[in-house]
């Protein structure tokens, strides 16, 4: 194969991967938002199953879950502190 062929080659790879890639980009990190969400209504769920002999009860909305979807279990206490001590 001629270098001159596969310079040209490796360069459009690239410049595809450039064109391509970009618009991914935001998808992805909408996606990964996403996936935190539900990994902290989950966390939620579990919270109020088991803290519900303790009388502990937090709701499970967008704002609920996604505080506890990013900051993770850190956030699930803080949540289940502020039900408990302000509400």
């Amino acid at each position: 194969m001629e270098p001159v062929v596969f310079v040209a080659v490796i360069g459009g790879l690239i410049l595809m991967l450039l064109i391509i890639g970009a618009p991914l980009r935001p998808v992805r990190f909408i996606g990964q938002g996403i996936i935190k969400i539900i990994i902290g209504a989950a966390f939620l769920f579990f919270l109020n199953t088991l803290g519900n002999q303790a009388g502990i009860h937090v709701p499970i909305n967008p704002v609920t879950s996604a505080v506890a979807g990013l900051l993770g279990i850190p956030g699930v206490a803080a949540l289940a502190a502020i039900g408990y001590w302000v509400i």
